[in-house]
């Protein structure tokens, strides 16, 4: 799974450079075999046209609101792109569509954390089992340092959507602060925002007898840096189109499969 595998350095345009992830993924670039030779932020923003500098892709993690204009230069200049800002969805078909008519590369997730994807895949698991025990309801919850810029996070989102696709009994996601009786049908997933948190995601199973509960805590950035440069190495070699994540994790910790199910302008759900 380690990209440091590649004799050729991976060069990176990364948009965000200022901000916590730009910096944690400028710190660890070179262990991961890749270098950050251009870097944009709001006192730099992009140029319409690509700077002349040999680079192999681009990462953004920048905002819900300017991302989908980054997208749109991105692929004018012709480069792959790494997507790792979340809140963007509403703005998925033109996105989709900006990708279709360039020929452009973009992979995007909602979390590019290693453990986080391991986590989605035992979510599934444990709600594909809670499915046949009726006696469990179910709660996510989601915490966050103070400058987090989407509430819920976009991983409590693609966790809503993983438990809503297993559990028939579950029929809507409740973000919303409730102040009555909460629909027995309703997912409820609840958020806190508070200090540095890096990010913690909970998942309760509770029933009358006992209390189950999945838990992913991230203690730093690094993860999610590591993960999104994984991401940048394969998406420069992939074949056009618009990809998720989630949905090809598996081809991208095992490359000598990618070859052989690799799906283009597949859409996941953040």
């Amino acid at each position: 799974m380690s990209i440091t595998q590649n004799k050729t350095t991976l060069r990176v345009a990364l948009v965000g450079a200022s901000g916590a992830m730009g910096q944690e993924i400028q710190r660890l670039a070179s262990a991961a075999g890749a270098e950050v030779v251009l870097r944009f932020d709001a006192e730099h923003p992009l140029p319409e046209l690509l700077p002349e500098v040999p680079v192999d892709v681009a990462i953004d993690f920048t905002l819900p609101h300017v991302v989908g204009g980054n997208i749109m230069t991105i692929m004018g200049w012709g480069l792959p792109l790494v997507v790792g800002t979340t809140g963007w969805l509403s703005e998925l078909d033109k996105v989709t569509e900006a990708v279709k008519e360039s020929g452009g590369k973009l992979i995007w997730a909602s979390n590019f954390s290693i453990g986080v994807q391991a986590f989605f895949r035992i979510v599934r698991q444990a709600a594909e089992l809670m499915e046949h025990l009726h006696d469990y309801d179910v709660a996510l919850h989601e915490e966050h340092h103070l400058r987090k810029a989407d509430s819920p996070s976009g991983t409590a989102r693609t966790l809503g959507e993983i438990l809503l696709a297993a559990l028939s009994r579950k029929k809507e996601v409740l973000t919303e602060t409730s102040h009555g009786r909460i629909s027995p049908e309703a997912l409820h997933i609840t958020s806190r925002r508070l200090g540095t948190i890096p990010g913690t995601h909970t998942v309760t199973f509770d029933s009358g007898a006992d209390t189950i509960e999945l838990v992913h805590r991230a203690r730093n950035r690094s993860g999610f840096a590591l993960g999104a440069l994984l991401a940048a190495e394969w998406i420069h070699t992939a074949p056009p189109g618009f990809y998720c994540f989630d949905e090809i994790f598996e081809q991208i910790i095992h490359p000598q499969e990618k070859d052989l199910d690799t799906q283009p302008n597949s859409i996941g759900k953040e």
